[in-house]
Protein backbone atom coordinates (compact mmCIF):
# COMPACT_ATOMS: atom_id res chain seq x y z
CA UNK A 1 0.00 0.00 0.00
CA UNK A 2 1.16 3.54 -0.73
CA UNK A 3 2.21 5.63 2.25
CA UNK A 4 -0.43 8.24 3.13
CA UNK A 5 1.13 11.59 4.06
CA UNK A 6 -0.97 13.74 6.38
CA UNK A 7 -0.78 16.50 8.97
CA UNK A 8 -2.34 14.40 11.72
CA UNK A 9 -3.41 10.87 12.54
CA UNK A 10 -6.09 10.49 15.22
CA UNK A 11 -6.26 7.11 16.96
CA UNK A 12 -9.81 6.62 18.20
CA UNK A 13 -13.13 7.70 16.69
CA UNK A 14 -15.08 8.26 19.90
CA UNK A 15 -16.62 11.66 20.72
CA UNK A 16 -13.29 13.22 21.72
CA UNK A 17 -11.50 11.85 18.65
CA UNK A 18 -14.28 13.21 16.43
CA UNK A 19 -14.15 16.64 18.08
CA UNK A 20 -10.37 16.59 17.62
CA UNK A 21 -11.06 16.55 13.87
CA UNK A 22 -13.13 19.73 14.30
CA UNK A 23 -10.53 21.60 16.35
CA UNK A 24 -7.75 20.63 13.94
CA UNK A 25 -9.96 21.57 10.99
CA UNK A 26 -10.43 25.10 12.30
CA UNK A 27 -6.63 25.45 12.14
CA UNK A 28 -6.60 23.93 8.62
CA UNK A 29 -4.83 20.80 9.85
CA UNK A 30 -5.88 17.76 7.81
CA UNK A 31 -6.51 14.51 9.66
CA UNK A 32 -6.99 10.79 9.13
CA UNK A 33 -8.83 8.92 11.88
CA UNK A 34 -8.36 5.25 12.78
CA UNK A 35 -10.51 3.04 15.02
CA UNK A 36 -10.58 -0.67 15.79
CA UNK A 37 -14.39 -0.64 15.69
CA UNK A 38 -16.21 -0.88 12.36
CA UNK A 39 -18.06 2.39 13.01
CA UNK A 40 -17.38 5.75 14.71
CA UNK A 41 -18.67 6.57 18.19
CA UNK A 42 -16.39 4.64 20.55
CA UNK A 43 -17.79 3.93 24.01
CA UNK A 44 -20.92 5.99 23.27
CA UNK A 45 -21.97 3.53 20.58
CA UNK A 46 -20.55 0.40 22.18
CA UNK A 47 -21.81 0.89 25.72
CA UNK A 48 -24.79 3.23 25.73
CA UNK A 49 -26.07 4.11 22.23
CA UNK A 50 -29.63 4.64 23.46
CA UNK A 51 -28.99 5.83 27.03
CA UNK A 52 -29.34 9.54 27.83
CA UNK A 53 -26.32 11.81 28.40
CA UNK A 54 -27.06 14.97 30.38
CA UNK A 55 -23.72 16.77 30.72
CA UNK A 56 -22.95 17.97 27.19
CA UNK A 57 -22.93 21.80 27.36
CA UNK A 58 -26.05 23.45 25.85
CA UNK A 59 -27.55 20.02 25.07
CA UNK A 60 -29.99 19.17 27.89
CA UNK A 61 -30.15 15.51 26.89
CA UNK A 62 -28.97 13.31 24.01
CA UNK A 63 -28.18 9.66 23.48
CA UNK A 64 -24.74 8.32 22.64
CA UNK A 65 -25.91 7.72 19.09
CA UNK A 66 -27.29 11.26 18.75
CA UNK A 67 -24.06 12.75 20.09
CA UNK A 68 -22.03 10.72 17.60
CA UNK A 69 -24.32 11.66 14.68
CA UNK A 70 -24.10 15.36 15.55
CA UNK A 71 -20.31 15.26 15.86
CA UNK A 72 -20.06 13.55 12.47
CA UNK A 73 -22.24 16.27 10.99
CA UNK A 74 -20.12 18.97 12.65
CA UNK A 75 -16.86 17.68 11.13
CA UNK A 76 -18.22 17.21 7.59
CA UNK A 77 -16.60 20.44 6.29
CA UNK A 78 -13.13 19.11 7.08
CA UNK A 79 -13.28 15.91 5.02
CA UNK A 80 -11.45 13.68 7.47
CA UNK A 81 -10.74 10.20 6.12
CA UNK A 82 -11.85 7.28 8.31
CA UNK A 83 -9.99 3.98 8.51
CA UNK A 84 -12.29 1.73 10.53
CA UNK A 85 -12.04 -1.87 11.67
CA UNK A 86 -8.27 -1.67 12.08
CA UNK A 87 -5.96 -1.22 15.02
CA UNK A 88 -2.81 0.90 15.08
CA UNK A 89 0.07 -1.50 15.57
CA UNK A 90 3.13 0.68 14.96
CA UNK A 91 4.04 4.30 15.77
CA UNK A 92 7.68 5.12 14.98
CA UNK A 93 9.30 8.53 14.80
CA UNK A 94 11.33 9.06 11.64
CA UNK A 95 14.58 11.00 11.14
CA UNK A 96 12.68 14.06 9.87
CA UNK A 97 10.50 14.15 13.02
CA UNK A 98 7.38 12.78 11.39
CA UNK A 99 5.71 9.57 12.56
CA UNK A 100 5.26 6.35 10.65
CA UNK A 101 1.91 4.88 11.69
CA UNK A 102 0.85 1.40 10.57
CA UNK A 103 -2.39 -0.50 11.16
CA UNK A 104 -3.34 -4.15 11.47
CA UNK A 105 -4.58 -4.03 7.86
CA UNK A 106 -1.27 -2.74 6.57
CA UNK A 107 -2.39 0.86 6.03
CA UNK A 108 0.63 3.15 6.45
CA UNK A 109 0.79 6.85 7.24
CA UNK A 110 3.50 9.45 7.51
CA UNK A 111 2.12 12.06 9.90
CA UNK A 112 3.49 15.28 11.33
CA UNK A 113 1.48 14.72 14.53
CA UNK A 114 -0.38 11.89 16.26
CA UNK A 115 -3.40 12.26 18.54
CA UNK A 116 -4.32 9.32 20.76
CA UNK A 117 -8.01 9.49 21.65
CA UNK A 118 -8.51 5.81 22.28
CA UNK A 119 -10.64 6.04 25.44
CA UNK A 120 -9.21 3.49 27.85
CA UNK A 121 -8.13 1.24 25.02
CA UNK A 122 -10.12 -1.32 23.10
CA UNK A 123 -12.92 -3.08 24.97
CA UNK A 124 -13.29 -6.83 25.20
CA UNK A 125 -16.35 -8.35 26.88
CA UNK A 126 -15.75 -10.46 29.95
CA UNK A 127 -16.88 -13.88 28.83
CA UNK A 128 -18.88 -16.67 30.43
CA UNK A 129 -16.50 -19.46 31.46
CA UNK A 130 -18.53 -22.60 30.81
CA UNK A 131 -17.30 -25.60 28.82
CA UNK A 132 -18.65 -25.83 25.27
CA UNK A 133 -20.47 -22.50 25.15
CA UNK A 134 -18.05 -20.49 23.02
CA UNK A 135 -19.20 -22.07 19.75
CA UNK A 136 -22.60 -20.37 20.16
CA UNK A 137 -21.12 -16.85 20.28
CA UNK A 138 -23.08 -14.46 18.02
CA UNK A 139 -25.66 -17.11 17.13
CA UNK A 140 -27.28 -17.86 20.50
CA UNK A 141 -24.76 -16.34 22.93
CA UNK A 142 -24.35 -12.56 22.92
CA UNK A 143 -22.22 -10.15 24.93
CA UNK A 144 -23.65 -7.01 23.28
CA UNK A 145 -26.98 -6.10 21.75
CA UNK A 146 -26.52 -4.57 18.33
CA UNK A 147 -29.94 -5.37 16.89
CA UNK A 148 -32.69 -5.59 19.53
CA UNK A 149 -35.19 -6.82 16.93
CA UNK A 150 -33.46 -10.21 16.67
CA UNK A 151 -34.44 -10.99 20.28
CA UNK A 152 -38.13 -10.16 19.92
CA UNK A 153 -40.43 -13.10 20.59
CA UNK A 154 -37.58 -15.29 21.94
CA UNK A 155 -37.11 -17.01 25.27
CA UNK A 156 -34.21 -15.07 26.75
CA UNK A 157 -31.88 -15.72 29.64
CA UNK A 158 -29.90 -12.66 30.70
CA UNK A 159 -26.94 -12.94 33.08
CA UNK A 160 -25.51 -10.02 35.06
CA UNK A 161 -26.17 -7.51 37.81
CA UNK A 162 -25.12 -4.19 36.30
CA UNK A 163 -26.92 -1.50 34.33
CA UNK A 164 -26.59 -3.26 30.97
CA UNK A 165 -28.13 -6.50 32.26
CA UNK A 166 -31.02 -4.71 33.98
CA UNK A 167 -31.62 -2.25 31.14
CA UNK A 168 -31.91 -4.98 28.52
CA UNK A 169 -33.97 -7.25 30.79
CA UNK A 170 -36.47 -4.43 31.29
CA UNK A 171 -36.42 -3.56 27.60
CA UNK A 172 -37.22 -7.11 26.50
CA UNK A 173 -39.67 -7.89 29.31
CA UNK A 174 -41.97 -4.93 28.77
CA UNK A 175 -44.50 -4.41 26.04
CA UNK A 176 -42.98 -2.89 22.91
CA UNK A 177 -41.53 -3.70 19.49
CA UNK A 178 -38.73 -5.80 21.00
CA UNK A 179 -40.72 -7.67 23.64
CA UNK A 180 -39.45 -11.20 24.18
CA UNK A 181 -41.58 -14.29 24.74
CA UNK A 182 -39.98 -14.68 28.18
CA UNK A 183 -37.13 -13.12 30.16
CA UNK A 184 -35.22 -14.76 32.98
CA UNK A 185 -32.55 -12.66 34.73
CA UNK A 186 -29.80 -14.56 36.54
CA UNK A 187 -27.32 -12.97 38.96
CA UNK A 188 -24.96 -14.60 41.41
CA UNK A 189 -26.48 -12.70 44.33
CA UNK A 190 -29.56 -10.70 45.25
CA UNK A 191 -27.66 -7.38 45.26
CA UNK A 192 -27.11 -5.32 42.12
CA UNK A 193 -24.69 -2.70 40.80
CA UNK A 194 -27.43 -1.28 38.59
CA UNK A 195 -29.43 1.89 39.22
CA UNK A 196 -31.88 1.38 42.14
CA UNK A 197 -34.81 2.50 39.95
CA UNK A 198 -34.01 -0.27 37.46
CA UNK A 199 -33.79 -2.87 40.23
CA UNK A 200 -37.14 -1.71 41.62
CA UNK A 201 -38.74 -1.93 38.18
CA UNK A 202 -37.33 -5.42 37.68
CA UNK A 203 -38.83 -6.61 40.96
CA UNK A 204 -42.14 -5.00 40.01
CA UNK A 205 -42.15 -6.91 36.69
CA UNK A 206 -41.30 -10.15 38.50
CA UNK A 207 -44.25 -9.62 40.88
CA UNK A 208 -46.46 -9.05 37.81
CA UNK A 209 -45.12 -12.32 36.28
CA UNK A 210 -43.74 -10.44 33.28
CA UNK A 211 -40.23 -11.77 33.92
CA UNK A 212 -38.35 -13.94 36.39
CA UNK A 213 -35.25 -13.44 38.54
CA UNK A 214 -33.00 -16.26 39.78
CA UNK A 215 -30.03 -16.14 42.13
CA UNK A 216 -27.30 -18.49 40.97
CA UNK A 217 -24.44 -19.10 38.57
CA UNK A 218 -24.39 -20.86 35.21
CA UNK A 219 -22.33 -24.02 35.63
CA UNK A 220 -23.20 -25.95 32.48
CA UNK A 221 -25.19 -26.05 29.27
CA UNK A 222 -27.78 -28.28 27.62
CA UNK A 223 -27.52 -28.95 23.88
CA UNK A 224 -29.58 -30.75 21.26
CA UNK A 225 -28.96 -31.21 17.53
CA UNK A 226 -26.25 -28.55 17.41
CA UNK A 227 -28.25 -25.93 19.28
CA UNK A 228 -28.00 -24.46 22.76
CA UNK A 229 -31.28 -25.36 24.44
CA UNK A 230 -30.66 -24.42 28.07
CA UNK A 231 -28.25 -23.53 30.85
CA UNK A 232 -27.66 -25.27 34.16
CA UNK A 233 -27.94 -22.81 37.04
CA UNK A 234 -26.56 -23.70 40.46
CA UNK A 235 -28.24 -21.69 43.21
CA UNK A 236 -27.03 -20.69 46.65
CA UNK A 237 -28.86 -23.74 48.01
CA UNK A 238 -26.53 -25.99 46.01
CA UNK A 239 -29.33 -27.22 43.77
CA UNK A 240 -28.71 -27.13 40.00
CA UNK A 241 -31.70 -26.34 37.82
CA UNK A 242 -32.07 -26.48 34.05
CA UNK A 243 -33.30 -23.23 32.50
CA UNK A 244 -34.46 -23.58 28.86
CA UNK A 245 -33.74 -20.77 26.39
CA UNK A 246 -33.55 -19.63 22.78
CA UNK A 247 -30.85 -17.02 23.35
CA UNK A 248 -28.41 -16.19 26.13
CA UNK A 249 -27.24 -12.63 26.83
CA UNK A 250 -24.27 -12.14 29.15
CA UNK A 251 -23.34 -8.77 30.65
CA UNK A 252 -20.29 -9.18 32.88
CA UNK A 253 -18.89 -5.82 31.82
CA UNK A 254 -16.11 -4.91 29.44
CA UNK A 255 -12.41 -5.24 30.11
CA UNK A 256 -10.30 -2.40 28.65
CA UNK A 257 -7.12 -3.47 26.89
CA UNK A 258 -4.46 -0.84 26.29
CA UNK A 259 -3.08 -2.98 23.47
CA UNK A 260 -0.16 -1.84 21.31
CA UNK A 261 -0.21 1.67 22.82
CA UNK A 262 1.74 0.18 25.74
CA UNK A 263 4.64 -0.53 23.36
CA UNK A 264 4.99 2.97 21.88
CA UNK A 265 7.48 4.26 24.44
CA UNK A 266 5.18 6.89 25.90
CA UNK A 267 5.19 7.88 29.56
CA UNK A 268 2.47 5.81 31.26
CA UNK A 269 0.90 5.87 34.68
CA UNK A 270 -1.57 3.10 35.56
CA UNK A 271 -2.02 2.32 31.85
CA UNK A 272 -2.79 5.93 30.99
CA UNK A 273 -0.66 8.38 29.01
CA UNK A 274 0.89 11.16 31.08
CA UNK A 275 0.39 14.58 29.47
CA UNK A 276 0.98 18.23 30.30
CA UNK A 277 -2.00 20.54 30.77
CA UNK A 278 -0.83 23.22 28.36
CA UNK A 279 -0.94 21.19 25.14
CA UNK A 280 -1.92 17.68 26.31
CA UNK A 281 1.29 16.45 24.76
CA UNK A 282 2.82 13.14 25.80
CA UNK A 283 6.45 12.50 26.72
CA UNK A 284 7.13 12.22 22.97
CA UNK A 285 6.96 15.64 21.27
CA UNK A 286 4.35 15.61 18.49
CA UNK A 287 2.23 12.88 20.09
CA UNK A 288 -0.81 14.16 21.98
CA UNK A 289 -3.33 12.27 24.13
CA UNK A 290 -6.88 13.46 24.77
CA UNK A 291 -9.88 11.96 26.53
CA UNK A 292 -9.96 9.02 28.91
CA UNK A 293 -6.62 7.64 27.68
CA UNK A 294 -4.62 10.45 29.33
CA UNK A 295 -3.82 11.40 32.90
CA UNK A 296 -2.70 14.60 34.65
CA UNK A 297 -3.27 16.19 38.06
CA UNK A 298 -6.98 16.81 38.55
CA UNK A 299 -8.02 14.68 35.56
CA UNK A 300 -11.76 14.01 35.30
CA UNK A 301 -12.99 11.39 32.84
CA UNK A 302 -15.78 13.43 31.28
CA UNK A 303 -16.61 13.94 27.61
CA UNK A 304 -16.69 17.70 28.09
CA UNK A 305 -13.17 17.60 29.60
CA UNK A 306 -12.00 15.72 26.51
CA UNK A 307 -13.46 18.43 24.27
CA UNK A 308 -11.42 21.07 26.12
CA UNK A 309 -8.29 18.92 25.83
CA UNK A 310 -8.85 18.53 22.07
CA UNK A 311 -8.94 22.31 21.59
CA UNK A 312 -5.64 22.92 23.40
CA UNK A 313 -4.01 19.90 21.74
CA UNK A 314 -4.87 21.28 18.31
CA UNK A 315 -3.11 24.56 19.11
CA UNK A 316 -0.21 22.58 20.55
CA UNK A 317 0.12 20.67 17.28
CA UNK A 318 0.04 23.71 15.00
CA UNK A 319 3.79 24.52 15.29
CA UNK A 320 4.65 20.99 14.09
CA UNK A 321 2.36 21.32 11.09
CA UNK A 322 3.03 24.99 10.27
CA UNK A 323 6.48 25.74 11.74
CA UNK A 324 6.77 29.08 9.91
CA UNK A 325 3.27 30.29 10.70
CA UNK A 326 1.96 32.12 13.73
CA UNK A 327 -1.42 30.64 14.65
CA UNK A 328 -3.83 33.06 16.26
CA UNK A 329 -6.98 32.34 18.21
CA UNK A 330 -10.04 33.22 16.13
CA UNK A 331 -13.74 32.95 16.88
CA UNK A 332 -16.20 31.04 14.73
CA UNK A 333 -18.76 33.79 15.41
CA UNK A 334 -16.80 36.59 13.72
CA UNK A 335 -13.87 35.20 11.72
CA UNK A 336 -14.38 35.32 7.90
CA UNK A 337 -11.45 32.90 7.59
CA UNK A 338 -13.14 30.33 9.83
CA UNK A 339 -16.44 30.87 8.01
CA UNK A 340 -14.66 30.01 4.77
CA UNK A 341 -13.14 26.88 6.34
CA UNK A 342 -16.57 25.86 7.66
CA UNK A 343 -18.28 26.63 4.35
CA UNK A 344 -20.72 29.14 5.85
CA UNK A 345 -21.52 32.74 5.00
CA UNK A 346 -20.06 35.54 7.11
CA UNK A 347 -23.01 37.30 8.74
CA UNK A 348 -23.43 41.03 8.21
CA UNK A 349 -23.87 42.41 11.71
CA UNK A 350 -24.84 45.81 10.29
CA UNK A 351 -28.12 44.41 8.96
Amino acid sequence: MAMIETDAVIVGAGPVGLFQVFELGLLEIKAHIIDSLAYPGGQCIELYPDKPIYDIPAVPVCTGRELTDNLLKQIEPFGATFHLGQEVTVVEQQADGRFKVETSKGTQFLAKTVFIAGGVGSFQPRTLKVDGIDKYTDTQLFYRVRNPAQFAGKNLVIIGGGDSALDWALNFAQEGPHQAESVILIHRRDGFRAAPASVAKMRELCDALQMQFMVGQVTGIEEAEGHLTGVKVTGGDGVTRLVPLDMLLVFFGLSPKLGPIAEWGLGLERKQIVVDTEKFESSTPGIFAVGDINTYPGKKKLILSGFHEAALAAFGAAPYVFPEKRVLLQYTTTSPKLHKVLGVETPNFDD
